[in-house]
C-alpha cells in the first residue's frame, strides 16, 4: 500500500492488469447474489431519483413494478446505502441486451438524457473505496471477473488506466496523474512495462 494525498491505495491497483469482457461474464457485476446491491453515496440519491424518470423506459416491467412499491434503495443498519436487488441478485436498475446485464442509468446518461452516469461505486468497479480515517481505495477480485483479469493481460492494460475515468471523477485529474506517475515510477523501477 502507498498513500497519495491522504489516500491510501491498494498496491495492486498499478500492478493488477484488468480489462471488462461483458460477452464473457455478461454484466456479472450487476448481477452478484447476496442481495445487496451497489454502494451509495448520500449525495447520489438525489442524484439518482432526478434520474429515474430517464432510466425507467429501459427497465423491465418487473423491475419497474419493483421500484414503484419498495423504491430503490436499502439502508443498512450501520447507516451504509446500497440499491436493492430483486430476487436476491440483480440490481434494480438491471436490463438485458442479447443475455448482457446493463444499467438502466448508465443508458439514459450515453443517450445523452441525464448528466448522471451511475453510482461512482459501479463505476469503480473492481475497486472499493472503504474509510479507516480516511479513503482507502481497494482492489476486490471477483471470481467473476476472471475474463477481464485475462482481457488486461493479453492487453496489457493496467487497473488504473482501465478505470481512469471513474478515477478522476473522485478524485480529480491532478490526482490520477499523480497516481499515475507513481505508477510509471514503480515499475520502471521494478523493471516491468508500462
Amino acid at each position: 500500500m502507498f498513500l497519495i494525498d491522504s489516500i491510501l491505495i491498494d498496491e495492486r491497483i498499478i500492478t493488477d492488469r484488468f480489462l471488462c469482457d461483458t460477452k464473457q461474464c455478461k454484466g456479472a457485476c450487476c448481477t452478484l447474489s447476496g442481495g445487496g446491491g451497489a454502494p451509495l453515496r448520500e449525495s447520489e440519491v438525489q442524484e439518482i431519483q432526478s434520474a429515474l424518470v430517464h432510466a425507467l423506459p429501459y427497465l423491465p416491467e418487473k423491475s419497474t413494478d419493483y421500484i414503484s412499491n419498495q423504491g430503490f434503495i436499502h439502508v443498512n443498519d450501520d447507516g451504509s446505502i446500497e440499491t436493492l436487488c430483486i430476487d436476491n441478485k440483480d440490481c434494480v436498475f438491471v436490463y438485458y441486451e442479447n443475455s448482457i446485464a446493463k444499467c438502466s442509468l448508465e443508458k439514459a446518461y450515453n443517450n445523452e438524457l441525464t448528466t448522471f452516469k451511475k453510482p461512482i461505486s459501479c463505476h469503480l468497479f473492481p475497486l472499493r473505496v472503504r474509510n479507516f480515517g480516511g479513503d482507502f481505495l481497494s482492489y476486490e477480485p471477483f471470481d467473476e471477473c476472471e475474463y477481464a483479469l485475462e482481457n488486461g493481460k493479453n492487453n496489457n492494460v493496467a487497473i488504473i488506466d482501465f478505470l481512469k475515468e471513474p478515477i478522476i471523477r473522485l478524485y480529480g485529474e491532478q490526482w490520477y496523474n499523480t497516481l499515475r506517475t507513481h505508477a510509471q515510477h514503480s515499475m520502471t523501477s521494478s523493471g516491468e512495462i508500462v
